[in-house]
């Protein structure tokens, strides 16, 4: 049984990393034939033949159920035809509203479509800005869960930036079944949105309705504290609520899981209530001796605590990690109702099982392979420990098992492991699952606004002590994503330690575990450089990577006051290709979609020099202080045998710079290894690159080229192309972008030429190696492609 249960989940797991979903014939016939070995292993006469045929059909029914699933889910589609157009809609808002610096962002579930024709997915996400290209600012409205609203909207498909070790978006829309993503037009030509009704009545609404109220009710209370969205995010699962820069304290210092409605948090929920019911059933009993009969104290605790879980997830807006946990504790209730106190590991494949049913996209999710990793580890622990192991050491043992186990698995998902981690969690783990976050439910329930304030004062004293872990240089460890045989087989090691055998034995585990740590990736080799334009939206973001040195060109896009091209895709990256210092960064000049992730590379790693044109005042040039130079025509160096030179701005161009635009200073950068060229012009426009074909026609000759301002029509000019002389040509552009860019006429220009062209919102990260051979581009779509891709 614990075979199967494994196999089907490690077939919905199979599922999650193929490139195209098997067709629905395809599809019956796995299942028919996972069906059939399943009917026939009882015939097999070998029980080992019988346990294999066993596991095999439970995989194929697993791979069969989560491609039925995924079907059904990718079914419900945007047709192209309606991307981009104004689609009226009613509907229901079905998510608790996020309100940001420019508007807010929810979840609608749409009932119809007034638009002649139009076919819309049921779910959705819409965001309401307060103004959009170039529209004047109007105020956005207070929006509820469960209003029903007519509305103009315009929607795209599920999107999102493909990176290397980056996060995928379009994954986390399909697990989360929202199967579109858009905003809401208000313009002459379309009708305003109208209140239809103040409450749709279900039970989704019901629950919102309430978490929007306890997330009222505590921002009132708390005003402007410092760590007042950490109590909300306790109370409620509103993670959205804390500040960006104490999630990366909690990050380095390893409780990340805690600062929110985690399984940690949802179990410790259930423990108290089933710990009150049994106490209070067993005092009961005395007094009714028939209650005992009709249902056993540990059966009602049972039930008390996974009633107690649901509540505490449905007060979390039931969001599927801790719907993974309930499901888990489910089972444990059922496994006390059948008496299978003795049978953990049944207990924790029928979890896995469960999950994979109910979920086949967990696998997608770090939190289910943390999670039945550190159940497995302490399940080990416990049994090595045995039943009268001194309450500290167990504690110490388990702490060591899951610290020293989960690195592999750490390492695979984040690329980082916190080396105060045990440390920040010896504290954290209590004092948050135990006082701050029953204090954070209780305000808010209770009308006192003391509780709240006590929770945050003991939140601003753990804050205090984490914040001095996390303050030391060696506070985390960094390490590049290893391949995946290494994973396993570090995975397999960290088990194996903590096995209940003799400690000779449980070495191996980390004789195993040991070519994780001494992996190092390819590098290029000596005159070789490996160029990466990485998708960072409408923006651009360059890595140049040699033998020994590293260089960043610009830095992609402010998203929002928290979030930029840097600190979401550059520096994920560089941890995952194990690059931990720029020897020279590049910000070509003050565009926003090229400056935007400064600030955020320059306090994520060490950076030896910036060049850019940028004026002394400006913030980034600020923050590198003495580390700032100007980037002039003429400058060169070498690294590794790779020859790079800027092609402007000139030095005289620097007086003129008050009445030059943006994006005429740009920085052109041309990187050339074993006489074959990369050219970055940035963002300049015709006037400069008639200057540059008329002055340095030969320079500009190279091989591949990132078209200048995104592909724009004040850009790439016939003469300039002519001059380049590109046969691959890179277009940085975002999806369905509001410049249309690149323009038609200029893709035609270059495809007159008969060059390669390739764009970053259809290719994802481009990584171009230049060398011997010349120069050799991959896609990351292109190598790494998942199903619910949109291509």
């Amino acid at each position: 049984m614990r075979l199967a249960l494994v196999g089907f989940a490690l077939g919905t797991a199979l599922l999650q990393i193929q490139p195209t979903l098997p067709s629905e014939n395809a599809t019956v016939a796995i299942g028919a034939a996972g069906a059939l070995l399943l009917l026939g292993t009882t015939r097999l006469p070998w029980p080992r033949w019988r346990d294999a045929a066993f596991a095999m059909s439970a995989i194929l029914l697993g791979l069969a159920w989560a491609a039925l699933l995924a079907n059904t889910r990718l079914a419900d589609s945007l047709p192209d035809a309606l991307e981009g157009r104004d689609i009226v809609l009613t509907g229901t808002i079905a998510s608790l509203p996020q309100p940001f610096d420019r508007g807010v962002r929810f979840e609608f579930e749409t009932e119809g479509a007034t638009t002649g024709g139009a076919r819309v997915p049921q779910h959705i996400q819409l965001t309401w800005y307060s103004s959009y290209a170039g529209a004047p600012e109007r105020p956005v409205p207070v929006v509820h869960p469960g209003e029903r609203w007519n509305l103009t909207a315009r929607l795209r498909k599920p999107h999102g930036n493909a990176n290397p070790h980056g996060f995928d978006y379009e994954a986390w829309l399909l697990e989360r079944g929202i199967r579109a993503t858009g905003y809401i037009r208000i313009g002459r030509d379309n009708a305003a949105p109208a209140l239809q009704a103040a409450f749709a009545w279900s039970v989704e609404s019901v629950v919102d309705r309430m978490r929007e109220h306890i997330r009222e009710r505590l921002q009132k209370a708390l005003g402007e504290a410092p760590y007042g969205g950490v109590i909300i995010a306790l109370a409620i699962g509103d993670q959205r609520a804390i500040d960006n820069d104490d999630w990366q304290i909690f990050t380095r210092t390893g409780v990340n899981h805690l600062m929110s409605i985690s399984g940690l948090h949802v179990t410790m929920v259930a423990s108290l209530a089933a710990w009150a019911v049994f106490a209070l059933w067993r005092y009961s009993v005395r007094h009714t001796p028939r209650l005992l009969l009709m249902l056993p104290a540990p059966q009602a605790a049972a039930l008390g605590g996974f009633l107690a879980a649901f509540s505490y997830c449905m007060l979390a807006g039931f969001q599927i990690p801790a719907q993974r946990t309930l499901y888990m504790l489910g089972v444990a209730a059922w496994a006390i109702w059948r008496g299978w106190f003795g049978s953990a590991t049944r207990v924790l494949a029928l979890a896995l099982g469960v999950v994979a049913l109910l979920d086949p996209w967990a696998a997608l999710a770090p939190g289910f392979w943390l999670s039945f990793g550190a159940v497995a580890l302490l399940l080990l622990t416990g049994q090595s420990q045995g039943l009268r192991a001194h309450w500290l050491r167990t504690a110490f043992v388990a702490q060591a098992a899951i610290t020293v186990g989960l690195i592999p698995l750490t390492l695979v998902l984040f690329q980082q492991v916190s080396i105060v981690g045990p440390l920040a969690n010896a504290v954290a783990i209590p004092l948050v699952s135990l006082v701050i976050t029953p204090l954070a439910l209780a305000a808010a329930v209770l009308p006192f606004d003391a509780v709240a304030h006590l929770a945050h004062a003991l939140q601003s004293v753990l804050m205090i002590y984490l914040e001095w872990l996390g303050g030391f240089d060696w506070a985390v460890w960094q390490h590049s994503a290893p391949p995946w045989p290494l994973a396993a087989l570090a995975a397999v090691g960290g088990l194996w330690m903590f096995v209940p055998w003799w400690w000779s034995w449980r070495l191996l585990g980390a004789v195993w575990m040991l070519p994780l740590f001494l992996y190092a990736p390819p590098q290029p080799g000596p005159g070789e450089v490996e160029v990466t334009v990485l998708d960072v939206g409408q923006g651009l973001a360059v890595v140049a990577h040699t033998t020994h040195h590293t260089l960043l060109f610009d830095t992609g896009p402010a998203y929002s006051p928290e979030t930029d091209g840097g600190n979401r895709v550059v520096l994920p990256f560089m941890r995952g290709e194990g690059i931990a210092r720029l020897d020279g960064m590049v910000v070509s000049h003050d565009d926003s979609d090229h400056s935007g992730g400064a600030l955020s590379v320059l306090g994520g790693v060490p950076v030896d020099w910036l060049a850019s044109p940028l004026a002394e005042k400006n913030t980034v040039r600020q923050a590198a202080g003495a580390r700032a130079r100007a980037c002039q025509a003429g400058q060169a160096w070498d690294w590794d045998g790779v020859h790079f030179e800027f092609l402007h701005p000139a030095a005289a161009d620097y007086a003129k710079f008050a009445d030059m635009p943006d994006n005429a200073q740009s920085c052109v950068l041309k990187i050339t290894a074993q006489g074959h060229s990369m050219l970055l012009p940035a963002d300049i426009e015709r006037d400069i690159e008639a200057r540059l074909a008329a002055t340095q026609s030969q320079a500009l000759q190279s091989e591949v080229l990132v078209a200048p301002h995104h592909g724009s029509q004040t850009s790439s000019s016939a003469r300039f192309i002519a001059a380049v002389a590109p046969r691959l040509v890179i277009f940085p552009v975002g999806y369905r972008n509001r410049f249309r860019h690149p323009a038609a006429e200029v893709v035609q220009r270059y495809a007159g030429t008969g060059a390669q062209m390739l764009r970053t919102d259809e290719s994802g990260a481009i990584r171009i190696r230049i060398g011997a051979n010349g120069a050799h581009a991959e896609t990351f779509r292109q190598m790494h492609p998942r199903y619910w891709h949109g291509r």
